[in-house]
């Protein structure tokens, strides 16, 4: 986390303040984007691109979706295991070849955007691509912020990272509306795995702090005025 930091903005200031940020910057920018899961992180990452697309920048958008374990990795420490959430549920090793170390200001700029499909649980290889210098590459997803992706002291992954704030009774309520596999009630015993893992992960990283920018991401999002 950077001296220079905004907590608690509505999303149309946050989007403004990482707007004026990025542009400040020169080379490849990798820009992070987490919260709990059903907190909107695809929305704003998505809104962002767009907004500095408009503006003339060069974007690059990831999601970490598209770096999950395989299900056996996945589940290696049960089906109802909350630590094996946390701890199993990303590719962290594939994700830095492909992603961050090529990406990163003194990267090769040889990168792949994916590595397994979650729909038909299969691996896969998207084609090779090269980012020119001064891309701005978004990404989004949970876990984020943990130990491995926010190395200190030393060099730090993200150049700028975004936490957005949500409780889980209004992250949860979306959830539900896109998978019907979860409950609506963080309490719902189908929630438990996801529930306690997500609070491991807020309990030992604590990524509000961890992140440049806080944004309130509870309410209505609003259109942007410019």
């Amino acid at each position: 986390m950077t001296n220079d930091v905004l907590s608690a903005v509505d999303a149309a200031t946050g989007l403004k303040w990482l707007r004026a940020r990025i542009r400040a910057r020169t080379g490849r920018t990798l820009v992070g984007i987490d919260g709990v899961d059903g907190a909107g992180k695809t929305t704003f990452a998505d809104d962002l691109a767009t907004m500095l697309r408009e503006s003339g920048l060069e974007v690059i958008r990831i999601s970490m979706d598209d770096y999950l374990n395989p299900q056996s990795r996945r589940y290696a420490q049960g089906r109802a295991s909350a630590q094996g959430f946390f701890e199993d549920s990303y590719d962290y090793e594939r994700f830095t070849d492909d992603v961050l170390e090529p990406l990163a200001q003194d990267g090769c700029g040889r990168y792949r955007t994916a590595s397994y499909d979650l729909n038909s649980e299969t691996e896969v290889k998207s084609p090779w691509r090269i980012a020119p210098d001064d891309a701005v590459v978004v990404i989004d997803g949970m876990f984020i912020h943990r130990n491995e992706l926010c190395r200190q002291p030393g060099r730090k992954v993200w150049d700028i990272s975004v936490w957005l704030e949500v409780p889980f009774e209004t992250s949860f309520e979306r959830a539900s509306e896109r998978d019907s596999k979860l409950g609506a009630d963080p309490e719902d015993p189908r929630n438990a795995r996801y529930y306690q893992g997500q609070l491991l992960y807020l309990r030992s990283c604590d990524p509000a702090k961890r992140a440049d920018l806080v944004v309130d991401y509870a309410a209505p999002h609003q259109p942007l005025d410019d």
